[in-house]
Protein backbone atom coordinates (compact mmCIF):
# COMPACT_ATOMS: atom_id res chain seq x y z
CA UNK A 1 0.00 0.00 0.00
CA UNK A 2 1.22 3.32 -0.96
CA UNK A 3 0.40 5.87 1.74
CA UNK A 4 -1.32 8.41 -1.12
CA UNK A 5 -3.52 5.25 -1.34
CA UNK A 6 -4.79 6.58 1.55
CA UNK A 7 -7.25 9.29 1.30
CA UNK A 8 -6.68 12.81 3.84
CA UNK A 9 -10.16 14.85 4.21
CA UNK A 10 -11.49 16.94 6.24
CA UNK A 11 -14.22 15.18 8.14
CA UNK A 12 -17.80 15.61 8.22
CA UNK A 13 -21.12 14.23 9.24
CA UNK A 14 -20.64 11.02 7.74
CA UNK A 15 -17.82 10.33 9.41
CA UNK A 16 -19.17 10.08 12.81
CA UNK A 17 -19.42 6.34 12.65
CA UNK A 18 -15.38 6.59 12.84
CA UNK A 19 -15.47 8.08 16.53
CA UNK A 20 -15.62 5.17 18.61
CA UNK A 21 -12.21 3.70 16.84
CA UNK A 22 -10.77 6.97 17.04
CA UNK A 23 -11.66 7.47 20.71
CA UNK A 24 -9.99 4.25 21.58
CA UNK A 25 -7.12 4.20 19.24
CA UNK A 26 -6.33 7.90 20.44
CA UNK A 27 -6.40 5.91 24.33
CA UNK A 28 -4.42 2.61 23.37
CA UNK A 29 -1.32 5.19 21.87
CA UNK A 30 -1.27 7.18 25.17
CA UNK A 31 -1.15 4.27 27.52
CA UNK A 32 1.48 2.27 25.05
CA UNK A 33 3.33 5.35 24.26
CA UNK A 34 3.11 7.72 26.95
CA UNK A 35 1.72 10.40 24.94
CA UNK A 36 0.03 13.34 26.04
CA UNK A 37 -2.96 13.40 23.99
CA UNK A 38 -5.90 14.42 25.55
CA UNK A 39 -9.17 12.55 26.62
CA UNK A 40 -12.23 13.87 24.24
CA UNK A 41 -15.97 12.68 24.72
CA UNK A 42 -17.74 10.92 21.66
CA UNK A 43 -19.81 14.01 21.34
CA UNK A 44 -16.82 16.52 21.54
CA UNK A 45 -15.28 14.57 18.66
CA UNK A 46 -18.61 13.78 16.49
CA UNK A 47 -18.72 18.08 16.59
CA UNK A 48 -15.57 18.33 15.76
CA UNK A 49 -16.31 16.08 12.43
CA UNK A 50 -20.03 18.42 12.19
CA UNK A 51 -18.21 21.89 12.87
CA UNK A 52 -15.66 20.56 10.04
CA UNK A 53 -13.20 21.28 12.03
CA UNK A 54 -11.45 18.10 11.59
CA UNK A 55 -9.18 15.84 9.51
CA UNK A 56 -9.51 11.96 8.83
CA UNK A 57 -7.65 9.52 6.63
CA UNK A 58 -9.20 6.75 5.17
CA UNK A 59 -7.79 3.86 3.44
CA UNK A 60 -10.90 2.72 1.44
CA UNK A 61 -13.55 3.14 4.27
CA UNK A 62 -11.30 1.68 6.89
CA UNK A 63 -10.37 4.35 9.87
CA UNK A 64 -6.14 5.22 8.98
CA UNK A 65 -5.62 8.72 11.22
CA UNK A 66 -7.00 11.98 12.49
CA UNK A 67 -6.79 15.14 14.01
CA UNK A 68 -9.07 18.03 15.19
CA UNK A 69 -8.78 21.81 15.44
CA UNK A 70 -9.55 23.92 18.69
CA UNK A 71 -9.55 27.53 18.38
CA UNK A 72 -9.10 29.89 21.73
CA UNK A 73 -9.19 33.28 23.08
CA UNK A 74 -12.05 34.40 20.09
CA UNK A 75 -9.83 32.58 17.22
CA UNK A 76 -7.23 34.57 18.18
CA UNK A 77 -4.99 30.99 18.69
CA UNK A 78 -6.42 27.74 16.82
CA UNK A 79 -4.40 24.30 17.90
CA UNK A 80 -3.98 21.00 15.75
CA UNK A 81 -4.66 18.63 18.34
CA UNK A 82 -5.61 14.75 18.64
CA UNK A 83 -3.59 13.74 16.18
CA UNK A 84 -3.38 9.61 15.60
CA UNK A 85 -2.50 7.13 13.22
CA UNK A 86 -3.84 3.48 13.03
CA UNK A 87 -1.10 1.35 14.00
CA UNK A 88 -1.40 -0.28 10.81
CA UNK A 89 -0.76 2.62 9.06
CA UNK A 90 2.46 3.41 10.97
CA UNK A 91 5.37 4.46 8.84
CA UNK A 92 4.43 5.62 5.83
CA UNK A 93 4.33 9.76 6.52
CA UNK A 94 0.54 9.74 6.99
CA UNK A 95 1.32 11.74 10.12
CA UNK A 96 2.50 14.58 8.19
CA UNK A 97 -0.42 14.79 6.03
CA UNK A 98 -2.63 15.07 8.20
CA UNK A 99 -0.78 17.90 10.11
CA UNK A 100 -0.41 19.68 6.49
CA UNK A 101 -3.94 19.25 6.39
CA UNK A 102 -5.14 20.41 9.73
CA UNK A 103 -2.79 23.34 9.28
CA UNK A 104 -4.59 24.34 5.93
CA UNK A 105 -7.86 23.80 7.43
CA UNK A 106 -6.85 26.46 10.24
CA UNK A 107 -5.40 29.05 7.54
CA UNK A 108 -8.72 28.70 5.20
CA UNK A 109 -10.72 28.94 8.49
CA UNK A 110 -9.04 31.24 10.48
CA UNK A 111 -6.35 32.94 8.64
CA UNK A 112 -5.30 35.50 11.48
CA UNK A 113 -4.80 33.20 14.20
CA UNK A 114 -1.58 31.81 15.73
CA UNK A 115 -1.24 28.26 15.35
CA UNK A 116 0.39 25.72 17.57
CA UNK A 117 0.83 22.63 18.66
CA UNK A 118 1.09 21.13 21.92
CA UNK A 119 3.15 17.82 22.21
CA UNK A 120 5.04 15.53 24.44
CA UNK A 121 6.51 12.92 21.71
CA UNK A 122 9.77 13.27 20.10
CA UNK A 123 8.16 12.23 16.75
CA UNK A 124 5.98 14.61 16.70
CA UNK A 125 8.34 17.53 17.76
CA UNK A 126 10.27 16.82 14.71
CA UNK A 127 7.30 16.74 12.26
CA UNK A 128 6.16 20.17 13.68
CA UNK A 129 10.30 21.34 13.45
CA UNK A 130 9.99 20.21 9.86
CA UNK A 131 7.14 22.23 9.11
CA UNK A 132 8.57 25.43 10.31
CA UNK A 133 6.56 25.71 13.90
CA UNK A 134 8.65 27.58 16.53
CA UNK A 135 9.30 26.12 19.84
CA UNK A 136 7.66 28.50 22.31
CA UNK A 137 7.20 28.51 26.66
CA UNK A 138 3.88 28.02 27.93
CA UNK A 139 3.42 31.70 28.95
CA UNK A 140 3.69 32.44 25.02
CA UNK A 141 -0.17 30.53 24.93
CA UNK A 142 -3.44 31.45 25.00
CA UNK A 143 -4.81 32.62 28.50
CA UNK A 144 -8.08 31.15 27.81
CA UNK A 145 -9.08 29.20 30.59
CA UNK A 146 -10.86 26.68 28.21
CA UNK A 147 -7.56 25.64 27.06
CA UNK A 148 -6.00 25.46 30.00
CA UNK A 149 -8.89 23.22 31.62
CA UNK A 150 -8.48 20.96 28.29
CA UNK A 151 -5.28 20.33 28.65
CA UNK A 152 -6.48 18.39 32.13
CA UNK A 153 -7.49 15.60 30.53
CA UNK A 154 -3.85 14.64 28.81
CA UNK A 155 -2.83 11.73 30.08
CA UNK A 156 1.08 12.75 30.56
Amino acid sequence: MDKYDIDVMVATEEHVHYVPLILQTIEDAAKVRGTGIARRTQEYVENKMRERKAIIALYKDEFAGFCYIETWSHHHFVANSGLIVAEKFRGLGLATRIKLRAVELCFERFPNAKIFSLTTGAKVMKMNSDLGFKPVTFADLTEDDAFWNGCQTCVN
